[in-house]
């Protein structure tokens, strides 16, 4: 009887105590599993995408074979080159004289004329304040050996025509014509007489475009050859604005240049033009 009354007592007070807390779980082995174990191990190493380096995308010229990155290169370089010599040479023809422009003035010259020649008239204390009208007229020799002249065509006006409104206009039609007639007035005298190698070669550059402009407008008719052209100038004073008390001279001026006979060397062979063949004869009139 005792003992089955101790034993109880030990039960009941076995369920009275407060049990004790649970200690810290480990962390379960991360290694390879044991050999009995049948779960398989996950994978380690590049398979499992852990410590992968991904190679970076080529672009640009890095992204061309070895060929053409070569290519490339020299073609930079050739462009870098070109861009350093072409801003030397208009810096030196800008430039006030110096030992290097003086040296070599004629290549300066050679390089500038006449597509990148620079002036200050932007920044001058006059600009230009008129409106130059520039006409041309051609002499034809017919199929039946006459000759005969065409109408005055307005060249200028047609340039003009084509810029109003234009958002991008080209530079033929802005400067092409424009530049010419002010090279050639401002390397000629009042008679129309060349002041050096200058005026020679912008009457023969003028010449040409006069040419070119009216063999495009279609002033030879069928089976007929341009033999001679002549341009002629018409200058107005722009009209002062309302709030200024300066006096302008509306009358206009007029400059006749005589009749050029035309050559072969004034129509190049691959523009069609239908021009009189005759020896070059640098600015014969």
């Amino acid at each position: 009887m005792e003992t089955e009354a101790g034993a109880a007592d030990e039960g009941a007070r076995l369920t009275t105590e407060p049990s004790a807390p649970p200690g810290p779980r480990l962390p379960e082995p991360s290694g390879p599993s044991s050999p009995g174990s049948s779960e398989p191990s996950e994978p380690s190493g590049p398979e499992s995408g852990e410590g992968r380096s991904e190679v970076p995308e080529r672009r640009g010229i890095a992204a061309l074979s070895p060929g053409y990155q070569l290519t490339a290169v020299l073609a930079l370089i050739g462009v870098a080159l070109f861009t350093c010599v072409h801003i030397l040479m208009v810096f030196l023809h800008v430039a006030p004289s110096n030992t290097i422009s003086k040296q070599h003035g004629a290549l300066v010259g050679a390089w500038v004329y006449p597509e990148f020649e620079q002036n200050w008239k932007l920044f001058a204390p006059n600009p230009l304040q008129q409106n130059i009208a520039v006409q041309a007229r051609a002499e034809l020799r017919t199929t039946d050996g006459e000759l005969r002249a065409t109408r005055w065509y307005g060249l200028s006006a047609q340039d003009g025509a084509a810029i109003d409104g234009n958002l991008l206009p080209s530079h033929t039609q802005q400067n092409e014509l424009r530049r010419a007639w002010d090279v050639y007035t401002g390397t000629h005298d009042a008679q129309n007489r060349p002041n050096g190698l200058r005026g020679t070669l912008s009457e023969q550059y003028l010449r040409r475009i006069l040419v070119l402009r009216l063999d495009r407008l279609g002033a030879a008719g069928k089976g007929e050859q341009i033999e001679r052209v002549q341009i002629r100038s018409m200058t107005t004073a722009v009209e002062s604005p309302k709030w200024s008390d300066e006096k302008v001279d509306q009358k206009p001026a007029y400059r006749v240049v005589p009749w050029w006979t035309v050559t072969s060397s004034d129509a190049p062979l691959d523009s069609g033009t239908r021009v009189r063949l005759q020896a070059p004869a640098g600015g014969d009139r």
